[in-house]
């Protein structure tokens, strides 16, 4: 049978080791959903995709509008990517993938990143316990978005306790979104708090923003879990003269039980983990292993369900190293824990390699890409309204 980490989980209840490979491919079933059902279209449908690794290696699973995001972004127009995060939390392996791509378009492209931090869905959803909260987070997040990368001169935070100015827009938005499409969309009740209905216009104003500076071809990467909210979006900006945002949906990985990643379960693996943490995460993380040595050399591994080999495959690996350690781990050949070794290793060194340059970012640099609200200058307002 397979082996399986000691803490409990669902899936420790199959016993039958088909059931749990059906049990594991069931949580690619947020990507499905978003094709079958929402409209989206599957990514390979798509001419010339960009040569990233995101893309080689199937991190990215469907799309709305990125053929057409990238031909105009290859025609010269000026384009932006705006990509989001919760403030709940800080980045995790689940991340990378996005944080990436930004990345590859940033530095290929020259393109500005909008990094809008929702402390206050946070907040109305009960996610933290105060605005406080939700402020000191978004600017340790912050601070991880800098040491990971970005450049300090094309990226935009948008923390709305600080850049109030994006509820104005919101409220210009929220004119085309009605009580029956937010109950239709997020099965909000009339018991929830009315924070709750109104987000979806807030978000709205994140994604459409750039065009508010003159980005018109707007990219925006994101879990499958989130289309609501571009779902949403799309339809309401071509009311106000915006343009739909092009959307990319990154694959589903699972956490490292092997059930969808989760903060309350701990089953992710935190940038800001010690290493120490790491490496506990992975040797016993859910494996495709057998149950001994012998009856693996026997009957070999099962990659497909093994997570350690997933995340090798999708983040440090290539299609052909990928396709030469499945060979050798389904023949048994390659025990789990050398394949959960491999993966220590990878990771290890760049996590690392973050967290040495999170310890730099200075107080000055998380300046300089916080968005703040332009200074009100009464005369030429009053001027402009002919008063």
């Amino acid at each position: 049978m397979v082996s399986y980490p000691g803490n409990k989980s669902d899936i420790e209840d199959i016993t039958d080791e088909e059931d749990k490979r059906k049990k594991l491919m069931e949580l690619d079933s947020d990507n499905q959903k978003l094709v079958t059902q929402f409209g989206a279209n599957r990514i390979e449908e798509v001419e010339n995709l960009p040569d990233f690794y995101t893309f080689r290696n199937g991190l990215i699973y469907s799309h709305r509008d990125f053929g057409r995001f990238m031909q105009r972004l290859n025609s010269g127009e000026k384009s932006a990517i705006v990509s989001g995060f919760n403030a709940s939390s800080t980045p995790h392996i689940g991340h990378i993938s996005v944080f990436d791509t930004n990345l590859y378009f940033q530095d290929k492209h020259d393109m500005h990143v909008f990094i809008p931090i929702s402390e206050d869905e946070s907040y109305v959803s009960g996610k933290i316990k105060d605005q406080a909260e939700g402020l000191k987070n978004s600017i340790l997040i912050t601070r991880a978005i800098i040491a990971y990368g970005f450049d300090l001169s094309k990226t935009h935070v948008i923390i709305d306790q600080i850049f109030t100015e994006i509820y104005n827009l919101a409220i210009k938005l929220s004119r085309g979104i009605n009580m029956s499409e937010i109950k239709a969309v997020y099965g909000y009740s009339n018991d929830q708090n009315a924070g709750l209905h109104f987000y979806p216009a807030i978000q709205s104003a994140h994604i459409v923003f750039p065009n508010t500076q003159g980005y018109r071809n707007v990219l925006v990467p994101i879990g499958p879990d989130e289309d609501a909210h571009l779902r949403v979006c799309r339809d309401v900006a071509e009311k106000f003269g915006f343009e739909k945002p092009a959307v990319l949906h990154s694959r589903f990985l699972m956490g490292t039980d092997g059930t969808k990643m989760s903060k309350s379960k701990d089953n992710g693996i935190f940038l800001l983990d010690s290493l120490k943490a790491i490496r506990k995460k992975v040797m016993n993380s859910f494996s495709g292993g057998r149950v001994s040595i012998d009856e693996h050399r026997k009957l070999g591994g099962i990659p497909e369900i093994d997570v350690s080999f997933q995340y090798l495959k999708g983040y440090f690996l290539s299609p052909d190293e990928s396709d030469l350690l499945y060979g050798r781990y389904k023949s048994g050949e390659i025990l789990s824990g050398e394949i959960k070794s491999m993966l220590y290793e990878k990771l290890s060194k760049r996590i690392e390699e973050f967290q040495g340059r999170y310890e730099k970012v200075s107080r000055k640099d998380i300046m300089k890409v916080i968005m703040l609200n332009d200074a009100m200058d009464m005369e030429t307002l009053l001027d402009r309204l002919g008063i």
